[in-house]
């Protein structure tokens, strides 16, 4: 019997139509001799007779390659429609990812649509998935599955220790066959490593642990490896790219701290809140002294280098709970939910020394005056504990600065007492 390969493809077809026409050759050729044999005498009937034998085993031996032929561009036709098949059918796995990624919020979103799919078109392979911090000075694990038992994912990788991250390319760890591995592997089992890349930026890492144990399943998985992670990397550009716009929605651009419009909502929930469990909620209204002076004498580069770190001192010495708000220029406002008018004092006090003590790192006087005020201690509603904490602060600017001045408390109505509208003149 002939090798299968040599029968299939365009050898296959050329050989079949040559078979063809042989045999149609050899069955004529014979078909004359047995028609000749009546007409000759002597030994030409021998001739004629081994003439027609012949190409009778011929014709037969070509039928039988013939068969050979079509049983083998049958199995190839039958292989290649399940190669079309199972392709079609993994380019609509992909495609219902991608339409699922859209909707995911967050990496662990992603992570979890990722979870499905491998599933479906990786079943020999277990898959971890990492994501760049906001630093970008390390890869964190955001979620992995069905890890052969030899390979233990990580909770987080330094990028300058991936193959994969350095060359930008997919990188193959094979501790088996002696190959160069990644500073950050450890373990027998062979994986693949794949960048998830985006506008030209690198995202995050998709890692393939081979549950055979050897390179098979996870060499064959290369494509589908890569089809995943540059379907993945568009999804969580999205969501870094939402997160960021999120941020800058919230969040001052240069200190960092939350902005004044997350403030108010912010202050109205939680007084809202500390009413319903009768708790009590105080601000400090901080302003930077003589600042402007500051930016005078040392410019605004100073002034803008003190300001960051007044913030960064400012969220140090408070709770993490506390809420801190650039409120406008070089004031803030910090709400400590759940404290009182006397703990709040106290929060102050270590916020204004704080303050203070940059003074010697920034080669100029830094100091601080600070506000206090509490709901229900000092003010009734969150627009009276703004005007409140406000006045308090004037108050400490007025005494000399740098010191904390609290607010008076809530003048309440004594009984039988009439309370009359006051004309204010303007």
């Amino acid at each position: 019997m002939m090798p299968e390969t040599l029968l299939q493809g365009r050898n296959g077809t050329l050989f079949y139509v040559l078979a063809q026409i042989a045999l149609r050759y050899a069955l004529v050729i014979a078909l004359v001799a047995v028609l000749c044999i009546p007409l000759v005498t002597g030994p030409w009937v021998t001739m004629l007779q081994v003439l027609g034998a012949g190409h009778l085993f011929l014709a037969f031996a070509l039928s039988l390659a013939i068969h050979w032929v079509r049983k083998a561009q049958s199995a190839e036709n039958k292989a290649r429609l399940h190669g079309i098949n199972e392709t079609q059918e993994q380019i609509e796995e992909l495609f219902a990812m991608t339409d699922t990624l859209q909707s995911a919020d967050s990496n662990a979103d992603a992570a979890q649509v990722l979870r499905a799919t491998s599933r479906k078109l990786l079943p020999g392979c277990g898959v971890a998935l990492y994501v760049f911090n906001n630093s970008r000075d390390r890869l964190d694990l955001i979620d992995s599955w069905d890890m052969p038992e030899g390979y233990a994912a990580s909770d987080s990788l330094v990028p300058s220790n991936c193959w994969a991250l350095k060359r930008g390319k997919d990188h193959f760890n094979n501790p088996q066959e002696q190959s160069l591995c990644c500073s950050h592997y450890i373990g027998d089992v062979a994986s693949i490593e794949v960048p998830m890349m985006a506008r030209g930026q690198v995202f995050g890492l998709l890692v393939l642990g081979d549950r055979g144990g050897k390179c098979s399943n996870v060499d064959k998985a290369r494509r589908i490896a890569r089809a995943l992670a540059d379907s993945t990397s568009l999804a969580l550009s999205n969501i870094s790219l939402r997160e960021q716009l999120r941020t800058q929605s919230l969040r001052d651009p240069m200190t960092g701290l939350y902005n004044r419009r997350y403030m108010e909502d912010t202050l109205d929930r939680f007084l809202a809140l500390a009413q319903r469990q009768h708790q009590s909620t105080s601000v400090l209204m901080i302003d930077l002294d003589n600042f402007k002076t500051l930016n005078d004498e040392h410019g605004h580069a100073k002034g803008d280098a003190v300001l960051k770190d007044v913030a960064a001192n400012v969220v140090g010495a408070l709770r993490p709970s506390d809420i801190v708000c650039r409120y406008g220029g070089e004031e803030l406002l910090v709400i400590l939910p759940d404290c009182g008018i006397d703990d709040a004092l106290m929060r102050a006090e270590q916020v204004r020394a704080r303050i203070e003590s940059l003074s010697e790192q920034h080669g100029c006087r830094v100091t601080a005056s600070i506000g206090v005020a509490s709901i229900p201690e000092t003010a009734k509603s969150s627009g009276d504990l703004l005007s409140a904490s406000d006045a308090a602060l004037y108050e400490a600017k007025a005494m000399g600065k740098n010191q904390v001045h609290a607010a008076p408390p809530v003048m309440t109505k004594k009984a039988g007492e009439n309370v009359t509208a006051r004309l204010v003149v303007s």
